[in-house]
């Protein structure tokens, strides 16, 4: 896992954002146990309570289960699953169109735009 953090946005929830795409991504199966805590701060290059502010954050949204003196796992629960990989669609969609407002881009060029990308990666 990357230790290079953005200031402008608290360590948990990158580290939290960082584990959701591995989720969404197939790269952490649903069942599969997470590195523990101490572990995982380890790997993270953080302070074990902020990979436990981390995990608990999942928890609470349901992504992450934690089984008392097993650890912590990923929710085998699909309808979360799929609900987390919406809403990282629409916070990447949310970055792109605030990021083409700020050029100057319309709605319409954005979709142009966009289907003009997308059939060149079909080629």
């Amino acid at each position: 896992m990357a230790k290079d953090f953005q200031a402008s946005k608290p360590i948990y929830v990158q580290i939290a954002d960082h584990l959701s795409y591995q989720i969404v991504r197939g790269e952490l199966k649903t069942g599969e146990k997470l590195p523990s805590v101490r572990e995982m701060a380890i790997l993270s290059g953080v302070n074990p309570n902020t990979i436990q502010r981390t995990y608990s954050e999942m928890e609470r949204m349901g992504i992450v289960e934690t089984k008392r003196g097993q650890g912590t796992f990923v929710t085998e629960n699909e309808h979360v699953l799929k609900e987390l990989k919406i809403r990282l669609q629409n916070d990447i969609i949310a970055v792109f169109v605030q990021n083409m407002k700020d050029l100057g881009f319309s709605q319409e060029d954005m979709i142009k735009g966009l289907q003009q990308y997308l059939r060149r990666e079909e080629m």
